[in-house]
């Protein structure tokens, strides 16, 4: 009977740290301390991927059109407009509220980095762009916007 009780309760434990781990989901509109844009990661697939919603200047001052990913080693895609970009993609879902195994494009320099997302809490996440290991790179906080 104690053995069935304690199970029991281990189970119900189980599944609240499961829901309180739901909780701490990157999905959503999120803005970063530059606060140049915001971005909305959403699920693609089995895994998360990230897109540009907004940018504070959606058009290039030069010419008055809108921003283009005009840095792209790939010059067939350097028309193509930055606002609605898909630049993160892949992530999948690994431990301790951190979703890996992701890339991550910047259109500022048409670079792609490995990258990871890291909830801190409900609101405020680190993403983390680097090359070979994670031990070296660049980080970022993110905040929810909505």
């Amino acid at each position: 009977m104690k053995k069935t009780l304690l199970l029991l309760v281990a189970l119900m434990l189980g599944v609240a740290g499961m829901a309180s781990a739901q909780t701490m989901t990157p999905l959503g509109v999120w803005t970063n301390a530059e606060k140049k844009a915001t971005f909305e990661i959403y699920k693609c697939g089995d895994k998360l991927c990230g897109k540009i919603v907004s940018l504070t200047i959606p058009n290039d001052p030069a010419t008055g059109k809108p921003k283009t990913d005009s840095q792209n080693p790939d010059a067939k895609l350097r028309s193509r407009p930055r606002l609605g970009l898909v630049f993160m993609q892949g992530f999948k879902y690994d431990d301790d509220n951190k979703w890996d195994d992701g890339k991550i494009y910047d259109p500022e320099s048409g670079k792609t980095y490995s990258c990871y997302m890291k909830m801190e809490n409900a609101n405020t996440m680190e993403v983390k762009g680097y090359i070979g290991f994670s031990l070296i790179g660049k980080s970022q906080t993110w905040t929810r916007v909505k």
